[in-house]
């Protein structure tokens, strides 16, 4: 063999031997460093956090235990022809309640006005001798109330007994009703203040008079107000739940994963999905024994108008207040006790008692809680300083709305230009024409551009200034001498009289920032 060949042959055989080693070395010995990929998949599975085995809970045990105690309620109301066809037309309101009998009884007599009109609801027992909680929307004004339960789980069988109202509340839509029995099944009442945005949330009723219905989803919010009424807006404060809520679900329980009673169904966004609202059952555990025992709810009243004062960019700013926190003042009722007391409108309530004001919520809860009678000390700002004062409380009409509320020649000013307004001094051809009171001063709106400052604030046509800065204006001079003096990026606070155009009056407080 020639030489060159054996060199070749010499090499080939170093290099198989020297592999081979190699191998042997990493195999045995964990030498070889890993490839990037190897090492990231190694720390993966090393480092990872092993997932919590999830079970989706089954509700059929909740059914079983809580359906029993869920009622069928059918109420008959006497009503007016035309009201009969407003309501079958839908009306304009986007909440719905109620699921009213689609089966229309003929007409005896064409002259007649009045004819009977049939509506469903849900409720719920409460204790085993038979009271019932409901919204008072199922069985206001009704001239008869029967409750049906104890269907099986087809719909079969069950009882149907006539109800007596015991009570009701209209400014938590609720009522208590009652029916005769003994060793009635009931429901828990659960904790609405420990539920969380995201837990499970369920709901029973009878929706389109499909009885014994379930239907499971989340909560999805809290503290949703939906200014469904005057008589409501004070204290709403909803839970929002897509769990399925439709017709007839009104007054029925929404439960937790315990079977207990968080909410009662009250309302839906008829133009949307999944969009349904209870009323926490802690509202209504406190108000129980009231509606069993008087029929109905006195609450603490102090007469005054308020809105946070975060609901408005610019509030803290205008008030010269030391935080967000607190409720502004924006009408105060004549004779109240508010106004015998010495609050005024731009005062900002930051505390009642020992309790601290952050929201409106905080003081209309705990005013309301107050007996009537009673003397609370309320904490205030007003121009920057802090106050004191007693209020001897008084008991809420039916009728109050006591919180946020729902906010000739012309002469130009030059305010025109700087927010965005056209104001005239008031004339009797002005009260005319815009309905302002004769005992109102102040200076009148008579133009908005809607792309300013003042159109941004809310301001409108017919609004009657009467304070800016908390200044007192009844001419366009006083107006004009406030509005130049103002500094860019300022925010001014108006107290706007707005005359009752459309429902009723309101006075607020509109804040512009100065372009």
């Amino acid at each position: 063999m020639s030489q060159p060949i054996k060199r070749t042959l010499s090499i080939i055989a170093i290099i198989i031997a020297s592999a081979a080693f190699g191998m042997i070395l990493t195999a045995d010995l964990g030498w070889m460093k890993r490839s990037s990929a190897q090492q990231t998949s190694s720390m993966t599975v090393e480092s990872s956090v092993q997932p919590v085995a999830v079970t989706i809970p089954s509700f059929a045990a909740i059914a079983d235990r809580v359906m029993p105690a869920v009622v069928s309620i059918t109420t008959t109301e006497v009503l007016k022809e035309s009201e009969v066809r407003r309501r079958q037309g839908g009306g304009t309101d986007p909440f719905e309640f109620f699921f009213p009998d689609p089966r229309r009884p003929p007409r005896q007599n064409e002259d007649d006005d009045e004819r009977q009109q049939k509506s469903g609801g849900s409720g719920f027992i409460i204790s085993n001798d038979g009271y019932i909680l409901t919204n008072n929307h199922v069985i206001e004004n009704a001239t008869k109330v029967e409750v049906h339960y104890g269907d099986d789980e087809n719909g079969n069988g069950g009882t149907t007994v006539q109800a007596k109202v015991i009570g009701r509340d209209p400014a938590t839509d609720l009522a208590l009703i009652k029916i005769d029995g003994t060793n009635l099944p009931t429901v828990r009442l659960g904790d609405s203040d420990r539920i969380r945005r995201g837990d499970w949330a369920i709901a029973i009723g009878n929706p389109l008079q499909f009885s014994n219905t379930m239907t499971v989803g989340v909560i999805s919010a809290k503290g949703r107000s939906l200014g469904i009424s005057e008589a409501t807006q004070s204290f709403e404060n909803f839970i929002q739940t897509d769990a399925a809520i439709n017709f007839g679900n009104s007054g029925g329980p929404l439960l937790n994963i315990n079977g207990e009673v968080i909410g009662i169904n009250t309302a839906i966004r008829a133009y949307a999905q999944n969009l349904g609202f209870a009323t926490p059952v802690n509202v209504a555990k406190k108000i129980l024994t009231q509606l069993r025992e008087r029929g109905k709810v006195t609450r603490g009243y102090l007469g005054i108008s308020i809105r946070d004062v975060e609901a408005r960019p610019g509030t803290r700013e205008a008030f010269n207040l030391p935080s967000n926190e607190g409720a502004v003042v924006e009408a105060v009722r004549e004779g109240e006790p508010a106004d015998r007391a010495g609050i005024q409108n731009g005062d900002v309530i930051v505390g009642v008692d020992q309790m601290k004001v952050r929201k409106t919520r905080d003081l209309i809860d705990y005013v309301s809680d107050q007996p009537p009678g009673s003397t609370v000390k309320v904490s205030l700002f007003r121009n920057g300083q802090r106050k004191t004062v007693s209020v001897r409380t008084t008991e809420r009409p039916l009728t109050a709305a006591e919180g946020e509320e729902a906010p000739t020649n012309e002469t130009q000013s030059p305010a025109r230009n700087k927010l965005g307004v056209s104001v005239q001094e008031i004339t009797a051809g002005v009260r005319q024409r815009y309905g302002i009171a004769d005992a109102m001063q102040g200076i009148v709106i008579t133009d908005v551009k809607s792309v300013s400052a003042a159109g941004e604030a809310g301001l409108a046509e017919g609004d009657v200034i009467t304070e800016v800065g908390g200044q007192r204006v009844s001419s366009i001079a006083q107006f004009r001498e406030i509005v130049e003096r103002a500094k860019s990026g300022q925010y001014l606070r108006m107290y706007i009289s707005r005359p009752a155009r459309s429902g009723r009056a309101q006075s607020f407080f509109a804040i512009v920032q100065v372009p």
